[in-house]
């Protein structure tokens, strides 16, 4: 451009006056329009335009990044903000050629008003390509790459950094949420000259997670300390790893926290609890296998919930709920330990959970037994041990017939290790078949004669002596041992039917099986095993079931009684009136024989009418009536007089072992032949008749 012959023109009619007689390059960026808007004639030549129109006519947005894009942005945003100034290098590409330079930026007001942009270079050599590619990376790369002075203002930020920053202006120590961590940056870099940790930090966009590095450097420009930080966004990993933790914490169904937090991990919901004074309150729906058998799973998920949701209006800050599984669940309540304190909460969850549930299916009313330990910060309990003595505790209110929550003290632990010691004896006997069987008649009415018995089981502890069937049964239902022992009897009694019918004695004998036993996937088997193996035919073996064990899957229920009586043996229903009682039931199965309950026949004359229905319902369908409990000479003439086909009990004999059972029949026999019997209750003979 030749100056000499350049027209001069008043600058007031030309802002760009001044600028067109420079030798360096100089231009105008319409931020807006994205093109250039003035331009000396060194930048049109570092463009390569054959002229300051032929430039401004370039749409310089065709092939721009976004990052170019959205830097240029946030240099008009600093211009108008605080008239900022800015040195870097860029790459041009003029009609596609790469010119890298260095360029200084300063705000240019438009004409009309708008904020533009002008662009002088500084220094316009050739660049070696390493510095070029690396001024090109730190300008289009995603990680924050910002330099602060030792006084905590912004010495630089690449594009990445800026468009997170909440201002131009921010200083350090502003952008970090938890204030303790500024703090703790500076204390790390002191030690070991850098610093590395996720923490959370205030953005134009809100608070977002970062991983940040920070070393300690010189500025290249004053010399004096400052500090280079990179950070990289984790806010999607932070937010997908926190819920990751979150799930696997918390029970999907209720949204309570789980068994893994309250067994595994409990320093993570309750740090320092082993420290401080805490109360467990474990819970326990009663029958809650009745609730999903009759109205299905979604109603017992729906009762889950809605108990959840009750239990927490008793959670306060600090206090935690748990889902242990199935239908437990504890509340650890933080600092309670006065007794009158925590009697008043149970009374108040336990009226809260009495209270109906409303499903879509049906309305609930359900029963929680509770069990409740103190622990003092003195007591020096480990948790799992504290955790166990509310589980006791639940389990001594499950058993209870009168209280709905019972409170842990040393009894109870003391019967627990007992029970403890009872269970491993149990598993002994059930080993070693330390079970023996005894025997008690059962006498035909019409022909004075003992045709049958039942086999009772009996332990003969080494300790403790013979141990009752009413203290151990329960306890190896409880242990869900109960088709290990009913085995033992299958194969006990079987030997012993061996043993007479070669003998020529063809008694038949009666087995009792419980719901559980009866339910068991192994039941059948075991049947199929003494059928293979039988040297006596089956039908002199009973199966006594209760009313209960028929409740429920029909089809199933129907498929064991069908097999039962395929293979030969006989069908009992046992404590017939005290179950369900329903004609329906009974019905429908191929029942041989009824028994009445003991409680009915103890209670004459006063059950009178319900044991003449027991008696009609049986002849309706065609079973043998068997009355058990008979002790005295009234009930028996009462049972002979209302057509009862049989009886047992201590009137005729107590249970016996096998050895002298036969003995003891004839015995009977002969008695009730003379007209007298032994009763062994009032140890006296008498008259019947």
């Amino acid at each position: 451009m030749d100056l000499a012959n350049t027209p001069i023109v008043p600058i007031k009619d030309d802002l760009f006056l001044l600028a067109r007689r420079l030798r360096r390059p100089i231009w105008v960026y319409d931020t807006d329009c994205k093109s250039i808007a003035f331009a000396n004639q060194s930048a049109c030549e570092l463009w390569d335009a054959e002229n300051e129109e032929s430039l401004c006519a370039r749409d310089l947005s065709s092939g721009m990044s976004l990052t170019v894009a959205e830097r240029l942005k946030q240099f008009q945003s600093d211009f108008i903000a605080r008239d900022a100034v800015f040195t870097e290098t860029w790459t041009l590409h003029p009609k596609g050629r790469p010119v890298t330079v260095d360029v200084v930026y300063s705000g240019f007001v438009m004409p009309d008003g708008r904020m533009a942009m002008m662009c002088e270079v500084i220094r316009d050599e050739a660049k070696a390509p390493e510095t070029a590619r690396t001024a090109n990376a730190i300008l289009h790369t995603d990680v924050k790459i910002a330099l602060f002075g030792n006084d905590g203002s912004i010495l630089y930020h690449n594009p990445a950094a800026r468009s997170v920053l909440p201002s131009a202006n921010a200083t350090s120590g502003q952008l970090f949420v938890e204030p303790s961590d500024f703090p703790r940056l500076l204390k790390e870099i002191s030690v070991d000259g850098e610093s590395r940790f996720v923490t959370e930090i205030y953005t134009s966009s809100g608070q977002q997670w970062f991983d940040l590095r920070t070393k300690q450097c010189l500025d290249p420009v004053s010399g004096e300390i400052a500090y280079l930080v990179t950070a990289y966004d984790v806010s999607e990993l932070k937010e997908s790893t926190d819920k990751a933790r979150y799930l696997a914490a918390r029970d999907q169904l209720t949204g309570c926290y789980n068994r893994s937090i309250v067994q595994g991990n409990w320093d993570e919901v309750g740090a320092g609890r082993r420290k401080e004074d805490y109360t467990i309150i474990y819970f326990d729906v009663d029958m809650f296998k009745h609730i999903n058998d009759t109205y299905g799973h979604s109603a017992g998920d729906a009762t889950l919930c809605l108990i959840a949701e009750r239990l927490r209006r008793h959670v306060g800050d600090g206090d935690v709920l748990a889902r242990l599984g199935g239908d437990e669940f504890i509340i650890v309540l933080n600092g309670l330990v006065d007794e009158t304190e925590l009697i008043n909460k149970l009374d108040a969850i336990q009226c809260d959970l009495k209270k109906p549930f409303e499903l879509e299916a049906a309305t609930l009313n359900i029963g929680v037994s509770i069990g409740a330990c103190t622990k003092n910060s003195a007591d020096q309990v480990p948790w799992p041990e504290a955790l166990l003595q509310a589980d006791l505790a639940m389990y001594c209110a499950k058993r209870s017939e009168t209280d709905d929550y019972v409170i842990y003290d040393e009894t109870i632990g003391a019967a627990a290790k007992e029970r403890n010691r009872f269970e491993v004896e149990i598993k002994n006997a059930i080993a070693n078949r330390e079970f023996e069987i005894f025997y008690q008649p059962r006498l035909d009415l019409a022909s004075n004669t003992i045709i049958a018995a039942e086999a009772l089981l009996r332990w003969p502890h080494t300790e403790l002596g013979d141990i009752p069937p009413s203290k151990f049964i329960p306890i190896c239902e409880e242990m869900g041992v109960m088709n290990q022992i009913g085995s033992i009897v299958f194969d006990k009694v079987s030997e012993q039917l061996s043993i007479w019918h070669k003998q020529g004695v063809n008694l038949s004998v009666s087995i009792n099986v419980s719901p559980k036993q009866f339910q068991h996937e192994d039941f059948i088997t075991i049947a199929e095993r003494i059928e293979e193996n039988a040297e006596f035919p089956l039908s002199l073996l009973e199966l006594e079931i209760t009313e209960t064990s028929l409740v429920g899957d029909s089809a199933d229920v129907s498929r064991r009684i069908q097999r039962i009586r395929e293979l030969g043996f006989k069908l009992a229903i046992d404590d017939f009136g005290t179950g369900y009682s329903n004609l329906a039931y009974i019905s429908r199965f191929p029942v041989g024989c009824i028994k009445a309950d003991r409680s009915f026949v103890e209670q004459l004359p006063h059950s009178d009418p319900l044991l003449r229905l027991i008696f009609a319902l049986a002849k309706q369908i065609g079973s043998t009536i068997v009355a058990e409990g008979v002790e005295t000479h009234e009930q028996l003439a009462w049972l002979r007089q209302n057509d009862c086909d049989q009886v047992q009990g201590f009137l005729l004999s107590e249970a016996i072992p096998a050895k002298g059972f036969i003995k003891v029949c004839r015995e009977v026999e002969i008695r009730m032949a003379n007209r007298l019997l032994v009763n062994p209750m009032k140890s006296n003979t008498l008259d019947f008749t």
